[in-house]
């Protein structure tokens, strides 16, 4: 799914307009990243949680030669999935299983 698709089904269920929903996706996007670009972090439960993770200097391989190639220490974003969303994705119910037991 790309941002139009993204754009679509978010409007179809919410009844915005597509312009409105397209406004509300772009101002998700610039909150999270100002957020992560401060050093925070985003934490929707049962979502997941966006955040930042410090990578360290390290000598890695160049895949061409083989040689080995500094990497500069440096910052990349993260998301850490949810409970909710992981179990909606291996097709696991919320309360409905827990009730058969």
């Amino acid at each position: 799914m790309n941002k139009n698709e993204l754009v679509s089904a978010v409007s179809e269920r919410s009844g915005l307009s597509k312009k409105d929903t397209e406004k509300a996706l772009q101002a998700f996007v610039d909150s999270v990243t100002e957020e992560l670009v401060a050093g925070g972090k985003v934490l929707l439960v049962g979502f997941g949680v966006f955040d930042v993770v410090d990578r360290k200097a390290r000598v890695g391989r160049n895949p061409r030669t083989g040689g080995p190639l500094d990497i500069e220490a440096s910052k990349a974003p993260r998301f850490r999935v949810g409970k909710t969303l992981r179990d909606a994705v291996n097709g696991i119910k919320g309360d409905e299983e827990k009730d058969e037991e």
